[in-house]
């Protein structure tokens, strides 16, 4: 569908404020699941961006499910994109809905993952994840960004899970979203009270008790979801 009445956006916008102004449109004009989007070269045009800007947002919101995208059927809505609240601006409510389909696709990867590195994880990999599992509680303890070092050790678990394919789709389906919303609802540490529990998982890991790491890693993962429920109440999602 053509002519979804775009405003161009100033020079150096990001890929989120990119995706903002598609959504804005869409809502508009009562754009529904199915339906087609305008040609990439049809909304840079309009916005008055590069195509590659557009190309690159519109892979992360195909990277989360909001949208497909084939060179027969063009992009079309995977989702609905409207607001389901007068407080709450159809771009949040998007992000929102992104940032829990993403953690629902990862929740069983990393268990399964944990799991297998408890069985799998050499003494090496067992020396890694320990330093990673301290380093991340010394900087949370410092008040500094733990974000890294958080990625540091889970990285260091799924390399140690014996099956790289762990790693790769986590990490995937995490970019799609993380290109888009570094800080989801502006807040960077969205997550942080989970932090404490890594430790166990670490020390359950390197004790070789899959059942253990697996509880361990459900924990934190109902935490940092209950955490991301909480921001969304609070926003009126």
């Amino acid at each position: 569908m053509a002519g979804l009445g775009f405003k161009a956006l100033p020079s150096g916008s990001s890929s989120r404020d990119v995706l903002r102004a598609l959504s804005e449109a869409i809502e508009t004009n009562n754009l529904s699941v199915g339906d087609r989007l305008p040609p990439e070269i049809e909304i840079a045009r309009g916005l008055g961006i590069s195509r590659a800007k557009v190309r690159e947002a519109l892979t992360s919101w195909q990277n989360m499910g909001i949208v497909t995208r084939n060179k027969k059927a063009g992009t079309r809505l995977a989702t609905e994109v409207v607001s389901n609240a007068i407080h709450l601006p159809v771009t949040l409510k998007l992000e929102a809905e992104s940032l829990l389909r993403t953690h629902a696709v990862r929740h069983p990867l990393e268990v399964e993952s944990v799991r297998l590195a408890a069985r799998n994880a050499t003494e090496q990999d067992k020396r890694i994840i320990m330093a990673r599992a301290l380093e991340l509680m010394a900087v949370h303890a410092s008040g500094e960004d733990w974000r890294a070092a958080d990625y540091r050790f889970h990285g260091a678990l799924q390399n140690a899970c014996g099956n790289p394919l762990f790693g790769q789709l986590i990490q995937q389906i995490q970019q799609g979203f993380n290109e888009v919303y570094e800080a989801p609802f502006g807040q960077p540490h969205l997550g942080e009270e989970s932090i404490p529990m890594h430790l166990p998982l670490a020390e359950a890991v390197i004790e070789g008790d899959a059942e253990s790491a697996g509880r361990n890693m459900e924990t934190i993962l109902d935490q940092v979801e209950g955490e991301i429920r909480k921001v969304m109440e609070d926003m009126g999602a």
